[in-house]
């Protein structure tokens, strides 16, 4: 039975590469690859000739199967993302479960991280911290993910793309308040920078600047002072309405504010129709 490798790659400097990266993806029988174009660069740089498989979240079925019985024959595979820690939100994830499920041995070849490269270098706390990955394009997936994490404490790390950028800092401010942030992009490249800001004065300044690159957004955690504690039905219906008003459906803001108080979404949503009879 063979072995699977996650190998961990430079998010911008090839620099950055670590000889047990290199050494891996030498020895390796095939490499699995979300973008191969891509790969294939890195490797052509390190001069490495191993043979490129396809692997990303269109084919994770048909190819998951495959990678799985090649690893059950006795060949070892590494798996590789377009930059930085592999299987980290991407489809990676899924061919780790699949590895752990035929009791197949997986190893980590640890490199460079976004999260925690831009979590470093942001100046806010870094004891306890939250990845959340990308905000959904879809309104309703975006602000219901957005008020499931409004009162987390721990410092939160979001990725962003610089065309959605503007909209994403102005539903955090809705979501969030004016809270500290870190805009981190082109991290580890030439034209790497880091804003750190607040949240309103980042909304001025994208608003003037057009966004370039990708960034990695490092925003400050709820204050013990902004937590509200809810002790009354009529409290937490309030807090049903302010989302309902910010867009997201009323069953759906029912269903949020529910998860985080004594009171049932049915007890939530029977309110809201009332209210709507009475309008």
């Amino acid at each position: 039975m063979g072995k699977l490798f996650l190998v961990g790659t430079p998010i911008g400097n090839l620099g950055d590469m670590t000889y047990r990266a290199v050494e891996t993806l030498r020895k390796v029988d095939f490499i699995c690859a979300e973008d191969t174009r891509v790969t294939a660069k890195l490797l052509n740089y390190f001069d490495i000739k191993i043979p490129l498989l396809s692997y990303h979240e269109h084919n994770t079925k048909t190819a998951g199967k495959q990678i799985i019985d090649r690893l059950l024959a006795g060949e070892n595979a590494a798996i590789v993302t377009d930059a930085g820690m592999p299987c980290i939100s991407d489809p990676g994830e899924d061919l780790v479960k699949l590895c752990a499920e035929q009791g197949i041995e997986v190893n980590v070849v640890p490199g460079p991280s976004a999260v925690v490269s831009a979590l470093a270098i942001s100046g806010l706390d870094t004891s306890r911290f939250a990845f959340e990955g990308f905000l959904s394009v879809t309104k309703k997936q975006r602000y219901s993910h957005l008020a499931q994490v409004k009162n987390c404490t721990s410092t939160m790390i979001f990725y962003e793309a610089p065309h959605k950028l503007i909209y994403t800092l102005k539903d955090m401010f809705e979501y969030f308040g004016d809270r500290r942030i870190s805009l981190c992009r082109e991290l580890t490249k030439i034209h790497e920078e880091v804003f750190r800001t607040t949240l309103s004065e980042a909304i001025e300044y994208y608003t003037q600047n057009k966004p370039k690159g990708e960034f990695v957004l490092v925003v400050e955690g709820a204050k013990a002072e902004e937590l509200v504690s809810v002790e009354t039905i009529e409290q937490a219906y309030e807090q049903v309405k302010n989302l309902v008003s910010k867009g997201m459906r009323g069953a759906d803001a029912c269903k949020e504010i529910a998860k985080s108080t004594d009171f049932s979404k049915g007890e939530l949503y029977a309110m809201l129709l009332e209210d709507k009879e009475n309008e």
